[in-house]
């Protein structure tokens, strides 16, 4: 059995970004990756299982790494606001400074292969975050309503801005980005 490598590894990941982005899941193969990450496709399957297998680990590294990065700081002895504002622009930044591995997730969400994905797993990484607005809830601070409908009033204005692919005449300044925040915030609470 050959041993792993993580530079191997890592070159396996950047070459699904990359093949994905350019072309799509469906002319995606694993000779096109293999060729990109420049190993031999059966190098691949030292970390995979096959495609399919490759495209969802890439998709939860992904989501792992997204969630590391959106809930650095979190402290949940402070206000409500002030953790989703801290989470906001966390988000935020991360999907500024992240675009190929943001536009991989994006497609990857909108695809068939997201139904093949742990959803426990990605949930437990985020579940402080759930927690907390669970928590906001319950004290009657934001509305009670379905966590999807708040996620999406929370953080799709983030991939709207965030990405100049959909919004190109938008200026990250600080005043715009605390604008689009406080519109996000006045959407949720009561």
């Amino acid at each position: 059995m050959r041993t792993r490598d993580d530079k191997k590894q890592e070159a396996l990941f950047l070459a699904t970004l990359k093949i994905v982005n350019e072309i799509g899941f469906a002319s995606s193969s694993v000779s096109k990756i293999a060729k990109e990450a420049s190993v031999s496709p059966a190098t691949l399957y030292v970390y995979f299982k096959n495609k399919e297998d490759l495209l969802v680990s890439t998709y939860i590294e992904i989501k792992m790494s997204m969630s590391v990065a959106i809930l650095a700081g979190l402290d949940e002895e402070k206000p409500l606001h002030d953790i989703l504002h801290r989470v906001w622009r966390n988000t935020f930044s991360y999907v500024s400074s992240n675009r190929e591995e943001f536009r991989y997730a994006e497609q990857f969400a909108n695809s068939p292969y997201s139904e093949l994905v742990d959803r426990v797993q990605v949930e437990t990484a985020y579940a402080p975050l759930i927690r907390i607005i669970k928590k906001g809830i319950e004290q009657k601070i934001i509305k009670d309503v379905d966590l999807d409908i708040l996620g999406a009033f929370l953080f799709h204005p983030i991939l709207v801005l965030a990405n100049p692919h959909h919004c190109k005449s938008f200026e990250p300044t600080e005043e715009n980005i605390e604008s689009a925040f406080r519109m996000a915030w006045d959407a949720l609470r009561l």
